[in-house]
């Protein structure tokens, strides 16, 4: 097939503004209910406000250009990504203020980033905890006369990447000092990767320890800017982080950023979990954050009784944090946007594009029907996807949104 034909074809199947779930769209898809997500965004805003810090939300979770332009107009103050490619595709889609939480390593990346630096515009801020890729950073950006803020990532004994030590993190700030293309602008740190009984007390002393290296800092003239940012936080422990980084007033001698991601379409696994901790910790918080993103798929066979095989697989839902749980089932071309509850029905395996689902006594399905799943780890599902549908509350679509992965 000539690539004409190709783009010819995804842009007819693609769904279109007034489009219909039950009628009009090719099965399986992406799922946004725009309701839910408008109030994600507009919740996470509000509380990182009232938390006396700035949202940079990782972009990563979602690639979504349409996604970035709402959190950036709700008031994020800029954009977390994972990889150099990923930062270009977000500022050829108009962001401006990048948070790169992750090394910048390799040559073709270092030059990608320059590239982009030649637009005074473009704020970018990379993390380094080494110093061999500090002097590969100097000498690189040197040799393209540019300069470029880094920030000291600060980590844990078997967690990711980062300085193990208070020392190392004082050690690593010298060094950058002597490399003129480097600027240190910040402190980074991800507390997602401390578990066990003891998490809670864990994370608040890993914070703590990274308020205070930044004061230390600080105190040293290590910074190249008069307020170095200060980050942390995932999408699980925000609030303990925006908690601590309060107490300790960092915001007022720093700039305190969380970068929260998967907040965005949230979920109904791992952080529906997470998000009713976060409710029993914060009493002041009434409602919390509301699923947004399901994936839609029809019912493709009934083999054995009590027992269906759905369109869905593996290329289609993350499966890594749980399996897709079943929400809702609809009858295609049918005005009723109501479902039938599916909370008895239980997928029990996933392969490449099937399915297995249990049928809970009472539910008698047909072959074509569709159901609306709830997934876990929505940053493993939308990689998966081109596009997403974007539908109110009569499940019709209103905006079709492009991924950039």
């Amino acid at each position: 097939m000539s690539s004409a034909i190709h783009n010819a074809a995804v842009e007819k199947g693609a769904a279109q503004a007034g489009d219909h779930l039950l009628r009009d769209i090719s099965l399986p898809a992406l799922v946004l209910h725009r309701q839910a997500l408008e109030h994600n965004i507009d919740w996470m805003q509000k509380f990182v406000t009232d938390s006396g810090a700035e949202l940079a939300p990782h972009g990563k979770t979602s690639m979504t250009p349409a996604l970035f332009r709402r959190q950036l107009e709700a008031g994020a103050w800029g954009l977390t990504l994972a990889t150099a490619v990923q930062t270009r595709a977000a500022y050829a889609h108009g962001v401006r203020r990048v948070l790169m939480a992750n090394q910048l390593v390799g040559t073709p990346n270092m030059a990608l980033i320059a590239d982009l630096l030649a637009d005074p515009a473009f704020e970018f801020h990379c993390m380094v905890d080494h110093p061999d890729n500090v002097a590969e950073l100097g000498a690189f950006f040197a040799s393209r006369g540019a300069k470029l803020n880094v920030m000291i990532e600060y980590g844990v004994v078997g967690g990711r990447c980062g300085c193990r030590t208070e020392a190392e993190v004082l050690a690593l700030a010298e060094a950058i000092g002597a490399q003129p293309a480097l600027a240190l602008t910040g402190i980074e740190g991800y507390e997602g990767v401390i578990h066990g009984d003891h998490a809670i007390s864990g994370i608040r002393a890993f914070a703590a320890s990274l308020v205070g290296l930044a004061v230390q800092l600080q105190d040293n003239g290590a910074f190249a800017i008069d307020k170095p940012i200060i980050t942390a936080s995932g999408s699980a422990w925000y609030d303990l982080i925006a908690e601590s980084f309060e107490a300790r007033n960092a915001h007022g001698r720093f700039l305190s950023v969380l970068r929260p991601g998967s907040y965005v379409a949230h979920d109904h696994g791992i952080y529906k979990e997470a998000q009713c901790c976060v409710l029993e910790r914060r009493s002041d918080l009434h409602e919390g954050l509301r699923p947004a993103l399901e994936v839609w798929a029809h019912v493709q066979s009934l083999p054995e009784p009590g027992f269906a095989v759905i369109a869905l697989g593996k290329r289609d839902v993350a499966y890594d944090a749980g399996l897709p749980v079943p929400l809702k089932r609809y009858q295609p071309g049918s005005d009723s946007i109501a479902g039938q509850d599916l909370a008895g029905c239980k997928v029990t395996a996933v392969m490449d594009q099937h399915a297995f689902m249990t049928v809970a006594p009472g539910v008698a399905l047909r072959v074509g029907d569709i159901i609306s799943f709830g997934t876990s780890h929505p940053c493993l599902t939308f990689d998966k996807w081109r596009v997403a549908c974007l539908v109110d509350e009569q499940l019709q679509v209103v905006e079709s949104m492009e991924t950039c992965f």
